[in-house]
């Protein structure tokens, strides 16, 4: 069967290529078209539109690029039609996706949404969109059941993607000479500093992470570069900063790091899933965030507070992110900590709460056996 996958950023890529691997199992002779990244292409197919040409992020820079936003949705949209798939999976990416959703399904085609859009966080009208042109809504988190419910919408819940994303890439078998070696970093303990896939979550997260340095002399600081952004963006932060920079290992920085600096997001997930306590720290433009303070409607940022609804991870948000803030939250998860204890445990009863591995392979045979009948 012919799929057509639309991944507009790159954990998108990372999800959908692993779906693309469990669709694969289940129908050999699959043939894909996307708009996604490397990983997807690695997965065989033909990429339309890399995700870096669609990644915008915050209002202002939405409203500046809205010309090439609405281009890619032309040349989207023209290709869908005419590759005439046998159904079009949308990945995340709400902003672009829910339009797509709307024009294929009114175009005679079945659309699937893989990884729901939160809108139990803001802008809960876009439930009428899904409800009106998705087919089948597969959500990645377990209190996403009865919400969705409410609304009448029945979607599937076959666990989440990130484990997969983890078990697949994660070398478990490196250890943390290795992994210093490997990259030319000095053998002392790492605290690793994950501020976002953005230019605009570096802006404003990087600076402020970066003055933990002199304080935590006996720890080096890492950050994990995000794959669509280059040095260049990093480096009017880090110059005559002592902080290195390593780029596709951000599994394995947080596998062997004692500590991590996380905005919010995806990343969030994964450092709990890989068991390395965490602060999440999450400033950005006065104006963006004043319009987000007034839509969002969650209590938390983070994934895993989300998940467990408590505050598992302490969550430093716009003022409360300065640098006496995150230092005194970032000093109690040492290791001899009690609250370090207390997280790591935490983070055991979230990964049960999730599921194991094996949730794309769980999706992809659900998406072929649901085209099959």
């Amino acid at each position: 069967m012919k799929y057509y996958l639309v991944a507009g950023e790159a954990s998108g890529d990372l999800h959908a290529s692993n779906l693309m691997r469990g669709i694969k199992k289940q129908d050999p002779n699959a043939e894909f078209r996307f708009f996604g990244g490397d990983l997807m292409l690695a997965q065989g197919g033909t990429l339309v539109k890399h995700y870096r040409e669609m990644s915008f992020m915050g209002f202002l820079e939405v409203l500046l690029n809205i010309r090439s936003i609405f281009r890619n949705l032309r040349i989207c949209k023209e290709d869908i039609v005419a590759y005439q798939p046998d159904v079009v999976i949308l990945v995340d990416y709400p902003g672009f996706n829910l339009r797509i959703a709307s024009f294929a399904k009114e175009a005679g085609l079945k659309v699937f949404y893989y990884i729901a859009p939160k809108v139990w966080a803001w802008k809960e009208s876009r439930v009428k969109i899904l409800k009106d042109y998705v087919d089948q809504l597969f959500i990645i988190f377990p209190f996403e059941i009865d919400y969705f419910r409410k609304h009448s919408i029945e979607p599937i819940f076959e666990g989440n993607p990130s484990i997969d994303a983890i078990a697949f890439k994660l070398n478990k078998d490196q250890s943390f000479d290795d992994f210093v070696k490997e990259n030319n970093l000095p053998n002392k303990p790492i605290i690793a500093v994950v501020a976002g896939s953005r230019k605009q979550e570096i802006k404003y997260n990087l600076p402020v992470m970066l003055k933990m340095i002199e304080k935590f002399p006996d720890y080096q600081f890492v950050i994990a570069g995000a794959p669509s952004l280059g040095l260049n963006v990093y480096q009017p932060f880090t110059d005559g900063v002592l902080v290195s920079i390593i780029y596709g290992q951000t599994y394995q920085l947080f596998k062997h790091s004692t500590l991590a600096l996380v905005t919010s997001g995806t990343a969030t997930l994964e450092s709990a899933l890989l068991n390395t306590p965490e602060v999440v720290c999450y400033k950005g433009g006065i104006l963006s965030m004043l319009i987000a303070w007034i839509v969002i409607k969650v209590k938390y940022i983070s994934l895993v507070n989300l998940v467990m609804d408590r505050e598992v991870v302490t969550e430093l948000k716009q003022y409360d992110l300065n640098p006496a803030r995150l230092y005194k939250e970032a000093s109690i998860l040492l290791p001899g900590c009690q609250q370090r204890d207390e997280m790591l445990a935490d983070f055991a009863k979230l990964r049960a709460i999730l599921g194991g591995e094996g949730s794309s392979e769980r999706v992809g045979a659900r998406v072929v056996n649901l085209l099959k009948h």
